[in-house]
C-alpha cells in the first residue's frame, strides 16, 4: 500500500490526485484462484495491474524428474484441475511419441470422448463464473448443473469427479462401462437445448454485453505476439486449432468445417461484424472470448455424437480384435530410449505442451510444461491499462485463467 489518495491543489488551483496501489487477492473471490494483482489506480482508472504469482507453486516439473513415466500421470491432473482428462492426454502423447507406443483404436476413441466431455465441463465453469462475476448468479448454477452431468459419467468410468488419472501411457485405465455410449448420447441430446436456453438467459443480456464489449480488447496481431492460445487466440479472430491444424489422436477422422450437421467447426471472434454474434463490440474483446467458448460447447457436442457412432461400430468387432483393446501392452518397467520430444494438445485453455527429455532410464531427465494460462496472464498488465477497476474482473474471467497452470 502506498497510502491514501491525497487531494492537493496545483499551481492553477485545480484539484489533483496521486496514484494509489491496491492489493487485489490472493483471496479475492473474483480472481479465480490464488492470484494477486498489484493494481495501481488513478481514482477508478487502472494505471497498471501487475500479476504477482507463485502462491500455488508445487515444483511439479521437478517432481516429474524424480518419478517414473507412469507415476507422473496423477500429477498432470493437478496442472489444470478443471480439465484433468485433457492434461492427462497431453502428457501421454509426449511419452508415447518418445517411446514409439501405438495406442489401440478403442483407447483413442475413449480418449477423445472424455477429452471433449471435459472440455464442456471446463467451459461450463468459465462461462458460468464469468456471468456470476458480472452480477448474474443464475447462469453459474446452470453451468454447475451441466458439469455435474459430465462428472456423473466420469465417476462411472474411472471412479473420480475432479482429478481422474484415467488416461494412461498407451491408452486408458478402464474400458467403457455398460451403457457408456447411451449415457454420452443422452447427455449430448440433453445439453444442446440447455445451451440454447443458456444463451437466451445471459448471452444476449444487454447489461452482460455492456460489461464485456470493448473491454480487454486484443488485436489478432497482439494475440499472436503475446503467445495467446486456444479460445483466447480464436476470440481475436485467429483461425488456429491443433485438433484440426496439427491433429493428434483421432481428431483427423473428423470432417472439420464439413457440410454435415455433425461436422465440427472452429468458432472465431467476430466483433464488429453486423451479421456476427458481437456486432456492437470489437474484435478480440472479452465478449468475443466468452462467445467462442459457448460456441465450442456446441461443437464438442457434435464430436461426442460422432465418437458415439464410431464406438458402436468398434463394438461390432470381435472381442480379441486389436482395435477393440483399450490399452497397449507395455513392459512392467517402462524405459524410454535417449531422445527428446515436444508434443502439444488443444486443451480448454488452449495449447498445453510437454517437453520431455529421456536419458534412457525409466524417468525423464527433463520435463517442462507449457500452458495457456501463463501466456494469458503475461499480457494482463497491457490489456487492463486504462480500464476501470470493475472491468479488471471481467478481463480475468474472460481469459479463463486457472492458477495451477501458472504456478507449476
Amino acid at each position: 500500500m502506498s497510502g491514501l489518495v491525497a487531494e492537493v491543489k496545483n499551481e492553477a488551483g485545480r484539484m489533483q490526485s496521486e496514484e494509489m496501489v491496491l492489493s487485489m487477492g490472493p483471496h479475492h473471490p473474483s480472481t479465480h484462484g490464488v492470484l494477486r494483482l498489484e493494481v495501481i489506480t488513478d481514482g477508478e482508472v487502472v494505471v497498471a495491474a501487475r500479476p504477482d504469482i507463485g502462491y500455488l507453486h508445487r515444483a511439479i516439473e521437478k517432481i516429474g524428474e524424480y518419478v517414473d513415466y507412469r507415476q507422473f500421470m496423477p500429477y498432470t491432473d493437478r496442472v489444470d484441475y478443471l480439465c484433468s482428462m485433457n492434461s492427462n492426454h497431453a502428457y501421454a502423447l509426449g511419452v508415447e511419441k518418445l517411446a514409439n507406443i501405438k495406442v489401440p483404436l478403442r483407447g483413442e476413441l475413449m480418449r477423445v470422448m472424455v477429452a471433449e466431455l471435459n472440455r464442456i465441463a471446463s467451459h461450463m465453469i468459465c462461462v458460468g463464473a464469468l456471468a456470476m462475476d458480472m452480477g448474474a448468479y443464475t447462469p453459474f448454477l446452470h453451468g454447475i448443473c451441466h458439469r455435474e452431468k459430465v462428472n456423473d459419467i466420469f465417476e462411472k468410468v474411472c471412479g473420480a469427479r475432479l482429478t481422474y488419472n484415467y488416461l494412461t501411457i498407451g491408452g486408458v485405465s478402464y474400458d467403457a462401462h455398460p451403457g457408456f455410449i447411451a449415457e454420452c448420447e443422452e447427455f449430448a441430446d440433453y445439453l444442446w437445448p440447455r445451451m440454447v436456453e443458456f444463451n437466451e438467459l445471459i448471452t444476449g443480456n444487454t447489461i452482460f454485453q455492456d460489461r464485456l464489449c470493448h473491454v480487454g480488447t486484443v488485436t489478432p496481431e497482439n494475440a499472436i505476439n503475446w503467445g495467446l492460445v486456444g479460445p483466447n487466440l480464436r476470440g481475436s479472430g485467429v483461425d488456429w486449432d491443433l485438433r484440426r491444424d496439427e491433429p493428434y489422436s483421432i481428431y483427423d477422422k473428423f470432417k472439420w468445417n464439413g457440410p454435415g450437421e455433425l461436422d465440427p467447426k472452429i468458432p472465431l471472434g467476430d466483433g464488429g461484424d453486423p451479421n456476427g454474434s458481437n456486432p456492437q463490440g470489437a474484435l478480440g474483446d472479452s465478449y468475443d472470448r466468452y462467445v467462442v467458448r459457448v460456441k465450442e460447447v456446441f461443437e464438442s457436442i457434435k464430436m461426442i455424437k460422432q465418437v458415439c457412432a464410431w464406438m458402436k461400430e468398434n463394438e461390432k468387432l470381435p472381442a480379441d480384435h486389436p482395435d477393440r483393446q483399450f490399452q497397449a501392452k507395455l513392459p512392467g518397467r517402462l524405459k524410454v530410449k535417449k531422445g527428446e520430444v515436444y508434443v502439444r494438445s488443444e486443451n480448454p485453455r488452449g495449447e498445453t505442451g510437454y517437453y520431455v527429455v529421456s536419458d534412457g532410464t525409466d524417468k525423464p531427465m527433463r520435463l517442462k510444461i507449457r500452458t495457456g494460462s501463463f501466456t494469458a496472464l503475461n499480457c494482463f498488465e497491457e490489456v487492463t491499462r486504462g480500464l476501470l477497476i470493475g472491468d479488471v474482473i471481467a478481463v480475468i474471467g474472460a481469459f479463463d485463467i486457472v492458477l495451477p497452470e501458472v504456478d507449476r
